[in-house]
C-alpha cells in the first residue's frame, strides 16, 4: 500500500504549533495538543471572523482594503462622528469626523488615505459635506453638488464616485481630489444599494425601496443596465475592484428580516456563493472581491461590533483521528 511520502515525496512534519501559510495537502502534527492536522484549500471563497469594532456601528462609510481600512461616522443608534481603523487584526479608535453622520459614502485606497462624504443627521437632513483623511486628522473640502444619504461609493481618496441616494435620487457625481463634477444619472433612482469599483469602473446594485435586484455598470461616461441579483435587497454592502469584479453581502430583503447571501460578479452575471457567519442589514463592506472585510450592521439590534474577512481562495484546517 502506498503511504504518505511515496505519494507526496515527503515525511509528515512534525512541530509544537500550527503553519501560519499551509499548503493544499501538507499534514502536520502539532505536538503542543498532539494533533493530526492538514490544509484544505478551496478555489471558491468563505467568511471567518476579524476582530472586533470597539463600538457596535451600523450604516457607517467603509474605505480601504481588508488588512487597512476605515469605519467613518454611523449610528450606535445616535449619529456619531467616530471613527475607526483596522490594521487586518484589531481596530482602533483614531480622529473623529468634523461632522456626524450616518448613511454616509466613504473611499480610499488604505487606513491612511480616505474620503468621507454626504450621510444624514437627525435634525439637519442630509449632508452634502466632504473631508479628506491623511492618516492623522480630518480636513473639510469642496462638498457634493448633491446632498443626500444613504449614498453608495467607489474609488479612492483623490478619484472617487458618489451615486445614487435618498430620496430615490440617480445623481452621479466624480471627485478629483479638489471638487466634485456632476455626470451622467443612473437609469433607475433608488439608495442604500451596494457599490463597488473606481471611478471609472463602478457597479451599483440592489437598493430600494421596495427592495431591488437591479444592477447598473459605470465606463467612466455612462450607466449601463446589466444582469440582476439573485436577491432583491437594500440596506446592503457591497466591495469589487472593477465594474467586472465585485460581491454583493448581506442587506434587507423585505420590510424585516436580514440576510447572510453573498453573491459574486463577473462582469456578466452574479452567483451564490457561501454565506455571511452573521446575517444583518446596514453593513459596511470594502475590499476586492477575493479579499474583502464587512463590519457593524444591525441584525437583530443593537448594532454590531462583528467583523468577517472573505478570502479566494480559502484555506481550512482538519484534524485527523489517529488509532
Amino acid at each position: 500500500m502506498a503511504n504518505y511520502r511515496d505519494i507526496h515525496g515527503f515525511q509528515i512534519e512534525v512541530r509544537s504549533d500550527n503553519p501560519s501559510n499551509p499548503v493544499n495537502g501538507q499534514v502536520w502534527y502539532n505536538t503542543t495538543d498532539s494533533k493530526l492536522r492538514g490544509a484544505v484549500v478551496s478555489s471558491t471563497g468563505a467568511w471567518a471572523t476579524g476582530g472586533a469594532l470597539n463600538t457596535g456601528i451600523e450604516k457607517s462609510g467603509g474605505a480601504g482594503i481588508q488588512t487597512s481600512a476605515l469605519s467613518m461616522g454611523g449610528k450606535l443608534p445616535s449619529t456619531t462622528n467616530g471613527v475607526e481603523s483596522y490594521d487586518g487584526t484589531s481596530w482602533t479608535e483614531i480622529a473623529n469626523l468634523n461632522t456626524a453622520r450616518n448613511a454616509l459614502g466613504g473611499a480610499g485606497a488604505s487606513n491612511t488615505s480616505a474620503i468621507a462624504f454626504g450621510g444624514e443627521a437627525p435634525g439637519t437632513g442630509n449632508k452634502n459635506h466632504t473631508e479628506t483623511w491623511d492618516g492623522s486628522s480630518w480636513t473639510e473640502v469642496g462638498n457634493l453638488n448633491t446632498a443626500r444619504g444613504s449614498i453608495a461609493d467607489a474609488g479612492i481618496a483623490t478619484a472617487a464616485l458618489a451615486f445614487g441616494g435618498e430620496p430615490a435620487r440617480t445623481e452621479t457625481e466624480s471627485w478629483n481630489g479638489t471638487s466634485w463634477t456632476e455626470l451622467a444619472d443612473l437609469n433607475t433612482g433608488r439608495y442604500s444599494g451596494g457599490g463597488a469599483g473606481t471611478y471609472t469602473s463602478a457597479l451599483y446594485f440592489g437598493g430600494g425601496f421596495p427592495q431591488k435586484n437591479e444592477t447598473e455598470s459605470w465606463n467612466g461616461t455612462s450607466w449601463t443596465e446589466v444582469a440582476n441579483l439573485n436577491l432583491a435587497r437594500y440596506n446592503t454592502a457591497g466591495s469589487g475592484g472593477s465594474n467586472t469584479s465585485a460581491l454583493a453581502f448581506g442587506g434587507q430583503p423585505g420590510l424585516a428580516g436580514s440576510a447572510n447571501e453573498t453573491e459574486l460578479w463577473n462582469g456578466t452575471s452574479w452567483s451564490e456563493q457561501n454565506n455571511l457567519n452573521s446575517a444583518r442589514v446596514s453593513l459596511t463592506g470594502t475590499g476586492t472581491a477575493t479579499a474583502s472585510i464587512v463590519f457593524g450592521g444591525e441584525g437583530p439590534p443593537p448594532a454590531q461590533t462583528l467583523t468577517e474577512e472573505w478570502n479566494v481562495p480559502f484555506t481550512t484546517t482538519r484534524e485527523f483521528t489517529v488509532s
